[in-house]
């Protein structure tokens, strides 16, 4: 059994942010993301589903046209999209990318 703290893994920047990677497998993908204070992580289509959970802070999150903050303990999921987040003063989420089943 491997229990994972979310609060004290080491992160790299978005630029490197393979390493940021905790665990994956065949279905899903999951890693840690931290955004500094005015940091973002700029507009990419996603061909999956994603999930981001936050962790500490806040985001503002942006979906094709549409944005929301998304605050602390709060969890976000979306089809295939264009995403995009940035934060005014620094957050820490956690990012799973799943699979299709087809």
């Amino acid at each position: 059994m491997k229990i994972f703290d979310l609060m004290n893994l080491e992160t790299e920047s978005n630029e490197n942010r393979s390493v940021n990677v905790f665990f994956q497998n065949d279905t899903f993908k999951t890693r840690v993301i931290v955004l500094e204070a005015g940091g973002e992580i700029p507009p990419c289509q996603m061909d999956i589903f994603v999930m981001f959970y936050v962790i500490k802070g806040e985001v503002v999150l942006r979906k094709n046209e549409e944005s929301a903050i998304l605050k602390e303990n709060q969890v976000f999921i979306s089809e295939p999209a264009w995403l995009s987040m940035d934060s005014k003063f620094g957050a820490r989420l956690m990012g799973i990318q799943i699979k299709s089943q087809e």
